[in-house]
């Protein structure tokens, strides 16, 4: 029997990704026409013998209540939220609910971050982690990153022999390795014994400590899965990585969001092929996901790489490429949207024009990764990237938006080029 556990988070992360997570929590984003954390859900049910998948943050339960329960209708399978109390780290709520994954014995559980986006190798990690030594702890799943970006994840050295970490480092500051952390995992039961040997160390140093710090007591339950669990099992015989040649991504920032969707959408092709059938007369470039319940009339031109939420309108003459179209919202008649995200019950008014700035990673550079750019450059101002207009925004007819970020619940009265909407 097997589980799987992920980490989703709370409110207080993905910052990065407003204004999307504004009106939604971050893991439940569409991308591809699904939620996020629905790929990780369908890549844990294809597992043989898996038989609950446990969600592990701090958001509200009521967040994600709907989402779960309509998760286990379409699986049928045992899916259970369980909220922290607070930020407890990557590894720290692993550890607090620790006989809810231990209960049932299972073999071994996956982990994987809420965050990562990819074709998730699940049963090739299982077959590698139980052909290692039995005294294995943990599998990594690991990919190439360039030289230079390499220093923006965890670095990894192993023994090219038998795949056991000899050397980790969490976001190094100088070069250690090409080869990085995915943030999806294999572990055995027994990482609960390390994980309560670091949690004993850190309430024992909280209660020797002769000076009264503060937050001392909340860092004292927080448990870093990166730096104080799988750092110190390097060279230790007992933590393995699992190369993949296969695609993979973080989703930090909204803009990682188109190319989350592109990808996701080439690989229905081959998994679920069933997904990009439409019953549109539009003109659609390979690859569209349209909702059923959308409206898309039959002189749009779509594609290629878009997504088209519930109950979305498209009107005449509408030309979508490289986007994300949010549940209700309407694309008026001859408007152009490219490299953008229309938010949810947002409005694009008639021969409008929404662009941004695909920031992809470098096509010539082998094993580029997104690069997780910040918002404003050293000189202050916006860095080019995806337009992203948030839930309820209204844009005129006649309006040129470029490269430009709209918070939700706007109405614009002219074009803008490289602002911030507040």
């Amino acid at each position: 029997m097997l589980k799987a556990v992920i980490l989703v988070g709370g409110p207080s992360k993905g910052t990065r990704f407003r204004p999307l997570s504004l009106d939604i929590p971050k893991p439940l984003f569409p991308v591809a026409g699904l939620p996020i954390i629905q790929h990780h859900i369908r890549a844990c049910v294809s597992v043989k013998g898996l038989k609950e998948i446990l969600l592990i943050g701090y958001y509200p339960a009521k967040d994600l209540q709907e989402f779960i329960q309509s998760m286990i209708q379409e699986y049928k399978i045992n899916i259970r939220y369980l909220q922290e109390f607070m930020a407890l780290g990557t590894a720290g709520g692993m550890y607090h609910f620790r006989d809810q994954i231990r209960s049932g014995n299972p073999e071994a559980f996956f982990v994987m971050n809420g965050d990562v986006c990819a074709d998730f190798p699940l049963v090739e990690m299982l077959s590698f982690h139980k052909c290692r030594p039995q005294n294995a702890l943990i599998t990594v799943m690991a990919t190439e990153a360039t030289r230079q970006q390499a220093c923006n994840y965890g670095c990894i050295v192993m023994d090219k022999e038998t795949h056991e970490i000899t050397h980790y480092v969490e976001k190094p500051s100088t070069f250690v390795s090409t080869l990085v952390n995915c943030g999806v995992y294999v572990f055995s039961l027994e990482i609960f014994q390390i994980m309560a040997e670091i949690f004993n160390r850190k309430n024992q140093e909280y209660y020797n400590c002769e000076e009264v710090m503060n937050g001392s007591a909340e860092e004292s339950g927080r448990i870093r899965l990166e730096q104080e669990v799988l750092g110190p099992l390097a060279a230790t015989g007992r933590a393995f990585v699992m190369h993949t040649t296969k695609w993979w991504s973080q989703l930090k920032t909204a803009g990682a969001a188109i190319y989350a969707n592109r990808h996701y959408l080439q690989l229905y092709k081959s998994l679920n092929p069933e997904l990009l059938k439409t019953d549109t007369q539009a003109t659609t470039l390979p690859d569209v996901y349209i909702h059923p319940t959308a409206d898309v009339h039959s002189t749009a031109v779509l594609g290629p790489n878009v997504s088209i939420a519930a109950n979305a309108v498209i009107g005449p003459g509408a030309r979508i490429k490289e986007s994300i179209v949010l549940e209700a919202a309407v694309i008026g008649d001859h408007s152009l949207v490219l490299h953008s995200i229309i938010g949810r019950r947002s409005q694009i008014g008639a021969w409008s024009r929404v662009e941004g700035t695909p920031n992809d990673p470098n096509p010539n550079k082998p094993f580029a990764k997104m690069d997780n750019s910040p918002l404003f450059n050293k000189l202050g101002r916006l860095n080019p990237s995806i337009t992203i207009v948030g839930c309820s925004v209204t844009v005129p007819d006649e309006i040129v938006l470029l490269n430009s970020i709209v918070l939700p619940y706007k109405e614009l009265t002219r074009s803008f080029k490289n602002e911030i909407i507040l």
